[in-house]
């Protein structure tokens, strides 16, 4: 027996989620389901929300940009942002403020917040989780970075010498020091956020305390007249507002987090927001199944989706739907493949434009504008993919989110904007054709 819903949504990220949750508001009574395979990959993210970061300039340099929305009528036609428009983009943001909540801030301007990383550069992004709010490179407060030796991903002084040449405003410095009640180097960030929400007993030299007490004894010291302190962004996952407090009374400062590389608690934390959303909105989600296969109908001149197919433990699972959403990421995460002689979307087979010649896909330099970085699908305007004729591939077929070609996101920084845009147009599209 078939599965049916009215919008089926294929990925789990930020695009996927968005899709399923623009779609559930878009139709009130549709059902909504998202499969996704694998884990998402917001695990692995930074858990801030960038529009756009940088520019390219004329000597081909990037240029970090102050107000994204300027910057977005720049972009060629083929970027995914001109196909949904400026004012989608808006749209796109404010409905992920009204799911966010109080757990991420910038809503208040239109300029990019400037958001330290842990290699000492700074981010320029539009939603922050409020956990950094404190450390923005923009203020000029003197700020102590603290970096842990068993977290050797984050090294403090470092960092603390990159802000400085970077021209922050604002005298930065770094140490490095023991993490009470951890001893291995091979803990998993988890485990010091769970140390800190628990407020776990940890032995000192003095005695045994709380791990919240611990931390702070062991910095304190190291502060010069800072009113502010950097962490490795593992100060709790299900209390980090308790934690921040805890550790800001404590030390008589603010305190802020740095967002790190994966695995990413900002990141996990934004993931556990919008998968409760999801459940919230009645969206169904089937994790854990990959979709192998799909059929086709005709509906008029174009070609409609009948079902997918999903493979649940060796058992093939028919999926239908009214409508569909593609969310499965780039060539990071194989929702676009490469072999040696073509570049190709998998699963439906959608038209991804690239040169025959495999040897013009990237270019010598390292640091140059690298063609396969664009590939993806193209879409119409509300976002179906469209073949080599400029024709929909599918009538009820819509993508979102790294699938999308036309951009190159790790160099714009612009990779959560545009899943975010290009989700909650795929998504409010899917929904209302439903209607």
């Amino acid at each position: 027996m078939a599965i049916t819903d009215d919008v089926l949504v294929i990925g789990g990220g930020l695009a996927g989620a968005t899709a399923a949750l623009a779609a559930s508001d878009a139709a009130e009574d549709a059902r909504v389901r998202l499969v996704t395979y694998k884990q998402s990959t917001l695990r692995h993210a930074s858990g801030l929300i960038d529009v756009l970061g940088y520019a390219p300039s004329g000597d081909g340099q990037q240029q970090p940009i102050a107000d994204p929305f300027t910057a977005l009528e720049s972009l060629p036609e083929s970027h995914p942002y001109q196909r949904v428009g400026v004012d989608a983009v808006r749209e796109a943001l404010a409905f992920f403020d009204e799911v966010a909540g109080d757990a991420y801030a910038g809503a208040h301007t239109d300029r990019n917040a400037l958001v330290p990383t842990h290699g000492g550069t700074v981010k320029p992004t539009a939603r922050y989780p409020v956990s950094t709010a404190e450390g923005l490179a923009s203020d000029d407060r003197d700020t102590l970075l603290v970096g842990f030796k068993t977290l050797p991903d984050f090294d403090a002084p470092l960092a603390a010498a990159h802000l400085e040449a970077a021209g922050a405003p604002f005298d930065a410095r770094g140490v490095t020091l023991s993490f009470p009640g951890i001893g291995r180097d091979d803990a998993k960030v988890t485990r010091y956020a769970h140390l800190l929400d628990h407020d776990e007993r940890v032995e000192t030299l003095t005695g045994e305390t709380g791990a919240r007490e611990a931390i702070a004894a062991t910095v304190k010291p190291h502060l010069d007249g800072e009113s502010r302190v950097g962490f490795p962004a593992i100060l709790g996952d299900e209390h980090p507002t308790a934690v921040r407090e805890a550790l800001s009374d404590a030390l008589g400062a603010d305190v802020f987090e740095v967002p790190m590389g994966p695995p990413s608690l900002p990141g996990l934390r934004l993931e556990d927001l919008l998968y409760d959303a999801l459940e919230s909105a009645g969206v169904r989600v089937t994790a854990g199944v990959p979709v192998v296969g799909h059929e086709t109908t005709s509906e008029g001149m174009t070609a409609a989706i009948d079902h997918v197919v999903v493979d649940r433990h060796g058992a093939e699972i028919p999926h239908e739907a009214d409508q569909y959403v593609l969310a499965t990421g780039g060539l990071v995460g194989k929702g676009i493949e490469s072999n040696r002689k073509r570049v190709t979307e998998p699963l439906f087979d959608c038209y991804v434009p690239h040169a025959t010649d495999r040897y013009n896909w990237f270019v010598d330099d390292v640091f140059g504008e690298q063609p396969y970085a664009r590939f993806g699908v193209v879409p119409d305007t509300e976002l179906r993919p469209l073949d080599a004729d400029d024709d929909p591939e599918f009538s009820n077929l819509r993508a979102a989110g790294a699938v999308l070609g036309g951009y190159d996101y790790a160099a714009e920084k612009s990779g959560a904007g545009v899943s975010l845009a290009t989700g909650y147009v795929a998504g409010t599209h899917a929904g209302e054709a439903c209607q």
